[in-house]
């Protein structure tokens, strides 16, 4: 049964940019972001249009990228590079104003780059590094306290309690539906699948949140009475995807997992549930928003020195529980140093839990589609005789 809300979600990201290029020329202001930690609820409030940029998956844009940074930084880093650099991404010609915050170093540079080859108006948001101590609450709560002064005078007027307290709601409300639906996608008997719910997550993107929200609620009730599209077996797998970003337009690795039947059910991407899993927004303020957005769901970027204490690792172990998952595929992109520096210590703490691991290191090109799906097709056949055995 197709999901009709899924069609509506599909239409409304198609008409965008003409919806953009429309608020525009009536005078609203773009601010486009990169990375992890922009606070949307700040722009949403002042009446500005957030946008979350990049895409992934295009190895021309990439090689374009490459004539301004080093190729020792990731695949993603240089096509969002690439992006700019061509200039049709609809997204970001119709951006005023890029922030980018420093969580990661390489996207730190892009904002370097853009700025002085293509002559973008560009943003920075200081991230502490020490973010679990007090100087480092303190300093991120001066950026943003900075950063929305910065857009007060971007938007030509000072935020308004009123409108900062509804545009915390709505986004409450949208980390709460996004919630639901992973819950929903992971049922043994499923009306939506992962991959679906990913492709919600990403469509919210670029919609407006007002009209994205109405559209989530939607689907939540079209899933209440919808027919399961998806009977899954005892024995198929359940996957945890964790790792680098995987940006809109990059599917290679999620399309070899299904093309040798393997079932994502969730995923810690800061492309995909990170941002939704523990928000937790605490008094509708520029402070209380600042200190959510540093104690969320840790980015890989940020250290945590010793694993009794990393949130990182504690929240991987708990969504593999909730979500009962029955092994987990490591995603890294080559040069994508934070994650992949990751890797083997996450391989060994889980290796204690007795959780199966595969690290994936890969770039957009498709030169590796083959290997990887041989030691993918491995991982599976391995997790449905250890399924076979549990049960």
């Amino acid at each position: 049964m197709s999901l009709l809300t899924l069609e509506k979600i599909n239409e409304a990201v198609k008409h965008r940019p003409a919806e953009l290029e429309k608020a525009r020329a009536e005078g609203r202001k773009v601010v486009g972001w990169l990375n992890y930690n922009v606070p949307e609820e700040l722009i949403y409030a002042l009446d500005l249009i957030p946008i979350h940029l990049g895409t992934g998956g295009n190895d021309r844009l990439v090689e374009l990228g490459a004539r301004y940074i080093s190729v020792m930084n990731c695949v993603f880093t240089r096509q969002v590079i690439g992006l700019f650099s061509e200039g049709n991404d609809p997204y970001i010609k119709n951006t005023d104003v890029v922030v980018i915050d420093v969580t990661c170093k390489q996207l730190y540079r892009v904002a370097e780059i853009i700025k002085h080859y293509f002559s973008i108006n560009t943003e920075i948001i200081g991230v502490p590094y020490n973010f679990d101590v007090p100087a480092g609450k303190t300093y991120f709560r001066n950026e943003i306290k900075a950063f929305t002064e910065k857009l007060e005078k971007i938007a030509g007027k000072k935020i308004e309690q009123e409108k900062l307290e509804k545009s915390v709601e709505i986004y409450k409300e949208i980390r709460e539906s996004i919630k639901r639906l992973y819950k929903w996608q992971a049922e043994p008997i499923a009306p939506i699948s992962w991959r679906e719910v990913y492709n919600i997550v990403q469509a919210g993107y670029y919609l407006d949140k007002e009209i994205y929200l109405n559209l989530l609620r939607e689907l939540l009730t079209e899933l209440t009475d919808a027919v399961p599209s998806q009977q899954v077996s005892a024995t198929e797998p359940r996957i945890f995807v964790s790792g680098s970003i995987i940006p809109p337009g990059d599917r290679k690795i999620l399309d070899i997992i299904e093309e040798k039947g393997g079932r994502v059910v969730v995923d810690d991407l800061w492309s995909g549930f990170a941002p939704y899993f523990d928000t937790e927004i605490e008094e509708p303020s520029i402070e209380g928003i600042s200190d959510a957005y540093i104690l969320r769901y840790t980015h890989a970027s940020l250290p945590q020195l010793k694993n009794d204490t990393d949130r990182r690792l504690k929240n991987i172990r708990r969504l593999i529980k909730d979500f009962q998952a029955n092994g987990v595929l490591f995603h890294t992109l080559r040069y994508c140093d934070s994650f992949t520096f990751k890797a083997n210590e996450t391989k060994n703490v889980l290796k204690n839990d007795g959780i199966p691991f595969l690290e994936i290191h890969t770039e957009y090109a498709g030169s590796d589609y083959g290997a990887i799906g041989t030691r993918i097709e491995a991982f599976v056949e391995m997790l449905k005789v250890r399924t076979l055995n549990i049960v």
